[in-house]
């Protein structure tokens, strides 16, 4: 199914189980036939980290490739160990016995919705995943809209009523998760909003699962993030991986931080039982590899650095793109993404036929070859013209490309990032343009 058909208006219903391909592969899918048919793409949909692999990476990988053993469900004592230090090196004394490492954060979450049961509350608008691994499991999402220039935390008084109506009508809502910072908006919620959602989950006995997957890549120095383990240790998952900061998704390797305390414990045995039937063990040669990566020497903690402001270099070029266009676009302040509303524009979309931002998104895959994800695919409704836009694809097509970017003093300037940077200008003039100026717009269709 073609990405600009897979959204379908969210419900606070329980959900089924049904689910199609995840919206983020499914947009990357139809990027690569256009490729393959020789159109010229702006690849913007897929949130990959669009960087090379550090050497010191490939050569722990390298170097552990002989271990094929089955290891402990759990993790190594190795990794765990690492990623317990990660943890404590911010603010989190981390007890490596209630550490997990998975096959990836993602197939952690999905176990962790699993054994945790009943529903959980999800950001409105939040990663697609969330939403549709609680439809797998049976129970679904309960949406709950974000505060007003914040993002990834639903907002903790609409969350207690939400949860209160829901449990009035007989439906059971046991885990809320929130994602630190977010995905899709880029945002970081602020500290005071924090704090009242764990009074929230307090008051209504819920478990908070905190995915913190972009945490390294704030673009601020020094910003903290304000973790809700730092507020409610008893009753927090916190999740990272390597995909994102270390820019290594295709090895999929994650892991997560339990509660403390009796729960916590109990919460271990249950995802390590269900792990085991699921996955096994996370693959030993990556998980030689994390442990190196957790332990943060030198050149990963610069190579970090580096990444983070090249990220933050594109993502604000992106924004003020969309900015130029009329768009209302809060600035990014972490990862590599970018949440336009082109509600100023409505206007001139619906002269096009544009009315909801799944014909938003495909106007511009189809006619432009330019790949985003409409906000419906976050849990919006389906009228918001909100599109989530990924930058970083923008970095190069090759990896002399992608580390010229990386070493450059402003990336925006190398010559393919700024081709990219001036024909995403082009499109969008062409598309929020006033009807009349259509004749004779500079850009051609399907370009």
């Amino acid at each position: 199914m073609p990405m600009s058909e897979r959204c379908d208006a969210p419900s606070s219903e329980p959900s089924s189980r049904r689910t199609g391909v995840s919206a983020t592969l499914a947009a990357n899918e139809a990027l690569e036939r256009k490729r393959r048919e020789g159109i010229p793409v702006l690849p913007m949909a897929f949130g990959e980290a669009g960087l090379p692999v550090h050497p010191a990476l490939r050569r722990e990988l390298a170097d552990a490739a002989g271990r094929n053993g089955y290891g402990p469900v759990a993790g190594s004592p190795e990794l765990r160990a690492a990623a317990a230090g990660y943890w404590t090196r911010r603010g989190l004394p981390t007890d490596p016995g209630l550490v997990v490492a998975g096959p990836g954060s993602k197939a952690l979450l999905f176990g962790l919705l699993l054994v945790i049961g009943g529903e959980v509350a999800v950001p409105r608008p939040s990663w697609v995943s969330y939403a549709a691994q609680a439809a797998l499991t049976g129970a679904g999402a309960l949406f709950v809209p974000t505060r007003p220039g914040e993002g990834g935390v639903p907002d903790p008084e609409l969350l207690a009523g939400a949860v209160r109506t829901a449990r009035q009508e007989g439906r059971e809502v046991r885990s809320v998760v929130v994602t630190l910072p977010d995905n899709p908006t880029g945002r970081l919620a602020e500290e005071a909003t924090v704090r009242r959602l764990c009074e929230v989950a307090r008051e209504l006995d819920l478990l908070i699962i905190s995915d913190e997957i972009y945490r390294d890549l704030v673009h601020e120095p020094g910003r903290e993030v304000h973790s809700p383990a730092l507020f409610a240790p008893e009753r927090t998952v916190v999740t990272t991986a390597l995909s994102k900061h270390l820019a290594a998704g295709g090895w999929r390797l994650g892991v997560a931080r339990l509660p403390e305390g009796t729960s916590g414990r109990a919460l271990r045995a249950d995802l390590l039982g269900t792990a085991s039937e699921i996955w096994s063990c996370a693959p030993a040669p990556i998980q030689r590899a994390a442990a190196y990566a957790f332990g943060e020497p030198p050149e990963l903690v610069e190579h970090v650095d580096r990444s983070r402001r090249l990220h933050a270099a594109v993502a604000r070029a992106v924004a003020a793109r969309f900015a130029a266009a009329g768009c209302r676009v809060a600035e990014p302040q972490a990862s590599f993404y970018v949440y336009p509303d082109f509600a100023p524009v409505a206007g001139r979309l619906a002269d096009r036929g544009v009315r909801t931002g799944t014909g938003l998104a495909g106007l511009l895959l189809e006619r432009y070859g330019v790949g985003t994800l409409p906000g419906c695919a976050f849990g919006e409704p389906a009228s918001a013209l909100r599109l989530r836009v990924a930058t970083s694809l923008l970095y190069g097509e090759s990896d002399e490309q992608r580390l010229a970017a990386l070493d450059a003093a402003d990336p925006v300037e190398l010559p393919w990032i700024a081709r990219s940077l001036d024909r995403l200008e082009q499109v969008l003039a062409e598309v929020t343009a006033p009807e009349p100026a259509l004749a004779g717009a500079g850009v051609p269709a399907g370009v």
